[in-house]
């Protein structure tokens, strides 16, 4: 596997160099930037690597600007020492996101999600293409929900809701009004029955839309912080095992709203 390392500190450079050497089998250190101007001129002189480290604060900037002068589509993971870049790292090829000091047993998590991350969908991950490959020719999602509230009934267009949860063994149903509605479907059910570049389960407790997340910020063991409009009873986190999918379905969705 060519790798390439992004990192304008050489002693962090050369541990994590040796590092990979040990934690990826087979792997060649392809190249060696140490700033946004070579790492542009590296890429444009080189064929694309299979993997590429990047340090998010670089010496004339932020890493994210390679983006804006190159096409990178190899896998990235970032690598920096302060967690406030975690959400726009998702924004861009990234499939991990290491704090300083980096471990090997950080680097061997990031790898294993790697494998994972191959296994479910293709490198460079396409979520939007692979979603669209593994369903049924044909396959239409819910449309509409019947809500029942004493002796009335009405129906919600499934483009008017914010979210659903489960609280205290009970599921709902709450629209872009911020009004909630107990439903009969669970959780594991509404998966398999919503179109799934408009919503995304990002816990056992929560399913939410797109359209629906007003901000997000970076949160403990990689994780994201989300919030709502209208505002969920509780903490909308997304977990640990659901990060790495959450990040291509933010990137690559692109529903009508």
């Amino acid at each position: 596997m060519r790798i390439l390392i992004v990192e304008d500190e050489m002693p962090a450079q050369k541990r994590l160099a040796k590092l990979i050497s040990e934690v990826i089998p087979g792997s060649e250190i392809a190249g060696t930037c140490t700033s946004i101007e070579s790492a542009v001129a590296w890429f444009h002189e080189n064929p694309m690597p299979e993997l590429i480290f990047m340090d998010v604060q670089l010496s004339d900037g932020r890493s994210f600007d390679i983006f804006n002068d190159v096409q990178v589509t190899a896998p990235v993971i970032f690598i920096t020492a302060y967690d406030q870049y975690a959400v726009e790292a998702f924004r861009v090829q990234s499939i991990d996101y290491i704090l300083k000091p980096i471990t090997r047993e950080s680097l061997e998590q990031a790898w294993q999600k790697l494998g994972e991350m191959r296994r479910l969908f293709s490198t460079p991950p396409d979520y939007r293409e692979k979603l669209q490959s593994l369903e049924p020719a044909g396959r239409t999602y819910k449309k509409r929900f019947v809500i029942r509230f004493g002796e009335h009934i009405r129906t919600i267009p499934t483009e008017e809701v914010a979210f659903f949860h489960t609280e205290h063994k009970v599921n709902f149903l709450t629209t872009l009004e911020g009004r909630k509605f107990p439903i009969d479907f669970n959780l594991d059910q509404l998966e398999s029955t919503l179109d799934p570049e408009r919503f995304f389960r990002i816990n056992r407790q929560y399913i939410i839309g797109i359209h629906a997340i007003a901000d997000m910020r970076a949160y403990t063991k990689g994780r994201v912080f989300i919030h709502l409009q209208p505002p969920a009873p509780q903490e909308t986190i997304v977990s640990v095992e659901r990060s790495a999918a959450f990040k291509l379905w933010l990137g690559q969705g692109n529903p009508e709203t």
